[in-house]
């Protein structure tokens, strides 16, 4: 079937349609070849086919091959990507010695280019410490209270968003890789069935948008399939850093229904099971999106 778009007179009344099935709205075709390479140097790969069970996708996408020209140029250059000011930003933080303990991460850590690869793809993971999958914010806040002995940062706050932004440099250009099997798989299987479950006045799923609408249009939006290995994200919509749980809380937001608490065994869930999707995506954070 062709793809139509939902902007202009459709609007809500189009959104509610697909919501409940009256309109038939199928991404008919992949979007068009291209290649992400950074500062000229870290080719990136953007498509790849998911693992056998992990999702009905038959490729999975990078969100970078939905965007405008314009805005994939921006993410393929260090100085002209606005995120990687947060960048900077998070390493004073890095360097910065915080609480009781008198410590900063690059006491234990030393530099993120030496400790950091490969951290990002890989999580969320199951820590057997926390006895729980974990996310790296949680990896964060962890260090900040028992080795630092300093405060916590908030979950979407600008500080940690920033330093999961470092943290995922180091990792660029590799797979994502989570596990989802051994202890881990109870919650993504969570994380599953929160992703195809409907909510909301508008009855509408991860899935309704993500899986069976992406390269559709929304207004003047067009639909990614969602992945996540470019978090976090700059929007040029706030112009600021986005967190993966942040975005979360916005798309449950926009179903019109009651949404998680950014950080919570839910929204973790669902993270890991979304990032499964992605398996074999490269690491691209900090991504440039609308």
């Amino acid at each position: 079937m062709k793809n139509k778009s939902l902007n202009g007179v459709f609007g809500l009344v189009a959104v509610t349609a697909l919501a409940v099935g009256t309109v038939s709205v199928w991404a008919e075709t992949a979007p068009k070849p291209a290649n992400l390479v950074v500062n000229d140097e870290t080719e990136m790969v953007t498509e790849v086919a998911p693992a056998e069970g992990i999702s009905h996708l038959e490729k999975a996408y990078d969100g970078w091959r939905f965007r405008a020209p314009e805005t994939q140029a921006v993410q393929s250059d260090d100085f002209e990507n606005p995120g990687m000011i947060f960048v900077e930003q998070a390493l004073d933080n890095w360097n910065k010695v915080e609480g009781t303990e008198g410590k900063s991460c690059a006491s234990c850590h030393g530099a993120p280019e030496e400790s950091m690869v490969g951290v990002r793809a890989s999580y969320p993971k199951w820590d057997e410490t926390m006895g729980k999958v974990a996310t790296i914010e949680m990896e964060i806040n962890n260090c900040r209270t028992t080795r630092m002995g300093a405060e916590p940062w908030k979950y979407t706050g600008g500080k940690m968003t920033a330093m999961n932004a470092l943290i995922s440099t180091e990792s660029r250009g590799m797979p994502v890789n989570v596990a989802i099997d051994g202890p881990a798989q109870s919650a993504w299987e969570h994380g599953k069935e929160m992703y195809y479950t409907r909510t909301g006045q508008l009855e509408l799923s991860c899935a309704s948008c993500h899986e069976q609408h992406y390269g559709d249009k929304i207004r003047a939006e067009t639909l990614s399939q969602g992945q996540i290995n470019g978090f976090p994200s700059y929007r040029l919509k706030n112009g600021k850093l986005n967190s993966i749980h942040a975005r979360f809380k916005g798309c449950v937001r926009d179903t019109r229904a009651e949404t998680y608490k950014p950080g919570s065994q839910d929204f973790v869930d669902l993270e890991l099971y979304v990032a499964s999707r992605g398996n074999g995506l490269s690491v691209t954070g900090p991504s440039v999106r609308n």
